[in-house]
């Protein structure tokens, strides 16, 4: 494709290679070719190719662990000549062979300008002409007109043709030893085979039944911190795991048969349908997570939802509005977010001291985050609305819980960044109480991830990432100490199976969860 390509463009070209029959296609498109089995000498071949002036340019279309063709194609180039390396090859480059000749080497990117942009190949952010003339959609334009007046021929590139349902075979062709080249994979023709409707399906699994009463969990979502925490944690609390959707299913499959749910789907909208699920746990992307929420309402389900509650304001008044609703037709729905931290043993403890002082307390949380790149989904402010709105919140609702009173006034401030991850937040509470919460994207990954003080009453607590809280000058309390990290998951989601199957006091009170979801959000916007 490449010969075509340049001699489309007026290009003479020189094809070298170890294959023979390779070689004899690159002749019939019109190259010279360099037969490396034969022992003939690339840089000679070359040199007398380009009339003793050395090459233009080098494209390096190998796969080889070697430094050869690099050190070979940089050999071959006359002064200030380009070498682009299409293949994969060894690349400790050797500096006189550029130095002295000045060549230009580059890696190239699959399809050109846009390959790999989230934003230009998700969201259609296109590249002004005027500045990238050639970007992956240009080019395959320009490929397409080339395929359409004859100078591109790709007829001649494929080795073998499979039927779809023989496909594998073609793998297995792939694999084995019998050479080949372009492999065609063909689908039916409409009117061979007519167009059936696409249907969401389900599994029923041989997963163990809890006993009558218990709550019946209805999981949406299979992700990773879904199957290696939440549904470990809600397994523990002896709840009927009925069905995991997932919207490829093959999450959803192996999440279903690992933890012993009854059935796997594909059709989220069935779980909010089935009459025997009378809890749904949302563990989707944050864009989701709101929708999902008021139509777990709108069917009369509890909802356990992971962080965050909502994106912004509106969202936050949708779930507001839907849990109205469900209270004015008599049904008494819980609402919970994955708060886990106010349910760890060393956060109820430090509560509990709490209790016994009078006036207001000061507290300083320090999060080292770490680094997530910008174009992760969770850093796209559409997707996952920012590191504050879907993981800053934990920390805002740990020192609400601990404060015991509403957050009156909030400030924040953020380092200068590509992201808006590295921020100190500033609460004042209604009781007098403050709070400052590092949350850093900066630091070092040998350091401790969480770390919480207390100053109260001439006192001072410290908790050192969920196993070490110790007191500094409290009354028969110095220090408490866990053999694992307990962030409050398994303790989190039994209070809430424990509510949908006894009722009672929700665990969060709904009042609290709109607050801190509310202050998120505004502290996010106010760092953007």
């Amino acid at each position: 494709m490449a010969v075509q390509l340049l001699r489309a463009h007026g290009c003479r070209v020189l094809g070298i290679d170890l294959d023979a029959e390779k070689l004899a296609l690159a002749r019939e498109f019109g190259a010279e070719v360099v037969n490396l089995a034969a022992g003939e000498d690339p840089v000679a071949a070359a040199q007398a190719f380009a009339r003793g002036r050395g090459v233009d340019a080098v494209l390096i279309t190998a796969s080889t662990k070697s430094n050869a063709p690099v050190h070979q194609a940089a050999l071959m180039s006359r002064k200030r000549g380009r070498i682009v390396l299409v293949g994969v090859t060894g690349l400790e480059l050797s500096r006189a062979d550029f130095f002295e000749k000045e060549l230009t080497f580059q890696v190239s990117c699959s399809y050109g300008p846009g390959r790999y942009d989230t934003n230009y190949e998700e969201k259609g952010q296109d590249y002004p002409v005027g500045y990238v003339r050639w970007t992956e959609q240009r080019n395959f334009e320009a490929v397409l007109d080339m395929l359409s007046d004859g100078r591109l021929n790709v007829q001649p590139l494929i080795s073998h043709r499979f039927p779809i349902d023989a496909s594998e075979d073609a793998y297995a062709l792939i694999g084995g030893a019998e050479p080949a080249l372009g492999i065609l994979l063909r689908y039916p023709t409409p009117a061979e085979k007519p167009e059936v409707e696409v249907r969401r399906t389900s599994v029923r699994l041989a997963g163990s039944h809890a006993a009558a009463g218990a709550a019946a969990l209805g999981f949406i979502g299979s992700g990773n911190y879904a199957t290696a925490v939440l549904i470990p944690a809600f397994k523990a609390t002896g709840a009927r795991l009925k069905v995991v959707a997932s919207n490829g299913g093959v999450s959803g499959l192996h999440a279903g048969r690992k933890y012993g749910f009854e059935a796997s789907t594909t059709d989220t909208d069935s779980i909010f349908a089935d009459p025997q699920v009378n809890a749904v746990v949302i563990t989707t992307r944050h864009d989701s997570h709101a929708a999902l929420v008021c139509q777990a309402l709108a069917a009369g389900k509890h909802v356990f939802v992971e962080k965050p509650l909502a994106m912004n304001h509106e969202e936050l008044a949708a779930i507001e509005q839907a849990h109205a609703i469900a209270v004015a037709t008599g049904r008494s729905l819980v609402v919970m977010v994955g708060f886990n931290r106010r349910f760890s043993p060393q956060v109820q403890k430090i509560r509990s001291l709490l209790e016994g002082t009078r006036g207001p307390k000061a507290f300083v949380m320090t999060v080292n985050a770490g680094a997530i790149p910008s174009e992760h989904w969770t850093q796209d402010l559409a997707v996952g609305g920012g590191r504050i709105i879907g993981e800053g919140c934990h920390f805002i609702d740990l020192l609400r819980f601990l404060a015991g009173v509403e957050i009156t006034a909030h400030h924040s401030v953020r380092l200068q960044a590509a992201t808006a991850d590295t921020v100190t937040i500033q609460l004042a509470f209604a009781d007098g109480s403050i709070g400052t919460i590092h949350y850093f994207a900066n630091g070092s990954k040998s350091y401790p991830k969480e770390r919480l003080e207390v100053f109260a009453a001439g006192r001072v607590l410290q908790l050192d990432n969920f196993r070490k809280l110790t007191g500094f000058g409290w009354p028969g309390f110095t220090k408490m100490n866990l053999w694992r990290q307990d962030k409050g998951q398994r303790n989190c989601a039994g209070m809430f199976v424990n509510v949908v199957e006894k009722g009672g006091f929700t665990p969060i009170p709904l009042a609290e969860v709109l607050e801190v979801s509310r202050i998120s959000i505004e502290v996010a916007a106010n760092l953007r």
